[in-house]
């Protein structure tokens, strides 16, 4: 089975945890858009979704679902995200589409975070892939030298600017073996935005293709 066949079976998967009259938490990334095609198919049997960036947005309206503020809906009963990382703890990494921040907030407003990857996206350790940082932008040199005092390489994200206005650090040589510890501390550096570890909010439910992680 290839990657995106994988994604697109994850995503189907994960219209078992979708109930009727729902708003829907919908992340951002190549495995939401096959479930935001697959909600599409049910858009009449929900009360509408939340969107973690402007691209998810716009997808989930051209599909005829209605996206509502999460300032009027309240707490999520369901939320679906990608994830470019996820050990066997189900921490994450995420941001690679550099929409980490809204993820997160949707993520912390949802009684069930349900994470949809390919195998790839498994690992033992996390930090293969680089760590998405969301900073201000005149924060990004002073948030960089923080990062390199505790052993990272950062490396802005140029010319990539978020739904929020910020810039995005990218931090290489980083071996995550206490993801909460590591969440906690970056987001003590002045200028930090937010940290693309999702570890003090991890994912409930990881379903690789149709099969949830055991």
């Amino acid at each position: 089975m290839n990657q995106d066949e994988e994604k697109r079976k994850a995503a189907h998967a994960a219209m078992r945890y979708v109930e009727p009259g729902m708003v829907v938490g919908v992340g951002t990334g190549s495995t939401v858009a096959h479930f935001i095609d697959a909600l599409a198919e049910r858009r009449h049997d929900i009360a509408g979704a939340v969107s973690s960036s402007q691209w998810s947005t716009q997808r989930l309206k051209e599909r005829g679902i209605e996206v509502l503020d999460l300032n009027t809906t309240g707490d999520l009963p369901l939320y679906v995200d990608g994830a470019d990382e996820c050990d066997d703890q189900r921490c994450l990494i995420k941001g690679g589409g550099a929409a980490l921040t809204r993820e997160k907030i949707v993520a912390a407003a949802a009684r069930q975070f349900v994470c949809v990857i390919d195998a790839s996206k498994r690992v033992e350790v996390l930090g293969r892939f680089p760590l998405p940082v969301e900073v201000i932008p005149m924060a990004r040199s002073l948030v960089a030298r923080a990062i390199v005092k505790l052993g990272g390489q950062p490396v802005w994200r140029d010319g990539v600017v978020t739904d929020n206005g910020n810039w995005i650090l990218d931090v290489h040589n980083l071996r995550i073996s206490q993801p909460v510890e590591l969440e906690r501390e970056l987001n003590q550096i002045a200028g930090v935005v937010c940290v693309g570890l999702f570890a003090a909010r991890r994912a409930d439910v990881v379903l690789i293709g149709d099969q949830v992680m055991g």
